[in-house]
């Protein structure tokens, strides 16, 4: 019984000191001393809902190292509550935190704290117009919050309510751009692609598609491609998934490659020339994006379920290869796999937990 109230106390000191630290103190720690040369890169570990424990992990490609919890170990700060992207910008790393509502800033090259953005609701994902502004989706928000970088103020916003659904907005999402022109993919319970003028600000168009659209991605031809997983339930689709193709300057749709109504396609990325399409949808597929040919196996899937634990992906813009992040059972560390272009392994390393979104620095 006494041990048990020791335990307790020590408990009730942690958290009343935890507590009141704001979150940019700082602690005093000494500083790992981490190599970081120009070829990296960062995996983004969302961590569990509500527990705080999203984490960055680096890895160095050419040696094969990898560096865990770089971000805490370096500033003695937690990293917060979802980590949902990253983007890296003139030497500055910008971790999107999904549940915290802020941005964090690091030195892309030391880890080192460098300030945050605060104030938004729940973003999504960060991309820069320009070394002055940036547009940040948002789930639950009921606008595309317009920043300042340098400044780390938020200047304006983007109206995208709706009264066309229950919730009165669109969930925006992941962004590409086609000349002045921003896509964005509008996902949880949304089937619209919003198009944004850059220069005035403004949601221009809207591009209907299938239910639930969780990726957006740009080719070299300037087709748009987004695929959607249909509002996935316990007993199948709302709506039929599919990978759809869009030209960017018209806003039509070219084709539409439909999936099984019990599939549930997540994540889409292009190589480096921007040529060749990957997904996952269980396993890891591949597409030729010129050619018309239907998706093939790239990589299969050690999980017999739809919702397995394959959850991240990511294609080395230089080297082709591929990168698959396994979130395992989304509570212990996760684990990377690394294959060259030809689908042969390369590396297995572990990473945080629930690991979701890569970023290379280069």
């Amino acid at each position: 019984m006494k041990r048990k109230t020791h335990i307790l106390l020590f408990l009730i000191i942690m958290i009343s000191v935890l507590s009141c630290m704001k979150d940019d103190e700082l602690w005093e720690n000494t500083k790992p001393e981490i190599n970081t040369p120009y070829k990296g890169l960062y995996v983004i570990n969302e961590g569990n809902y509500m527990y705080g424990n999203a984490s960055l992990s680096y890895y160095d490609i050419e040696s094969r190292q990898v560096h865990n919890d770089v971000f805490f170990n370096t500033n003695s700060l937690p990293l917060g509550d979802v980590a949902q992207s990253m983007v890296i910008r003139n030497g500055l790393a910008y971790v999107v935190l999904n549940n915290s509502g802020k941005i964090y800033i690091l030195d892309a090259n030391t880890f080192e704290y460098k300030g945050k953005i605060t104030g938004l609701t729940s973003p999504r994902y960060m991309h820069f117009i320009s070394d002055i502004k940036a547009y940040v989706t948002d789930l639950y928000g009921k606008s595309i919050a317009i920043v300042n970088p340098q400044s780390k103020e938020i200047t304006g916003s983007i109206d995208v309510s709706t009264s066309d659904n229950q919730f009165y907005r669109h969930s925006t999402d992941h962004m590409v751009q086609f000349e002045n022109l921003i896509f964005t993919n509008c996902w949880s319970y949304d089937n619209q692609i919003l198009v944004i003028d850059s220069d005035t600000d403004e949601v221009v168009d809207s591009i209907q598609v299938q239910e639930q659209p969780v990726a957006l991605v740009i080719d070299d031809f300037g087709k748009i491609w987004t695929i959607t997983d249909g509002g996935y339930t316990m007993n199948g689709t709302t709506s039929t998934p599919a990978l759809i193709k869009i030209d960017a300057e018209t806003r039509e749709i070219e084709r539409t490659i439909y999936f099984n109504n019990t599939d549930h396609p997540i994540e889409l990325k292009l190589n480096g020339a921007g040529d060749r399409l990957y997904f996952l949808n269980s396993d890891v597929y591949t597409m030729d994006v010129i050619t018309g040919s239907e998706p093939e196996l790239f990589v299969e899937s050690p999980y017999e379920t739809v919702i397995g634990g394959y959850y991240g992906l990511a294609v080395d813009p230089i080297t082709d290869e591929v990168y698959v992040a396994d979130a395992i059972d989304f509570v212990q560390q996760g684990v990377i796999y690394r294959y060259t272009s030809n689908a042969e392994p390369v590396d297995t390393f572990k990473v945080g937990i629930v690991p979701g979104e890569f970023c290379f620095k280069y």
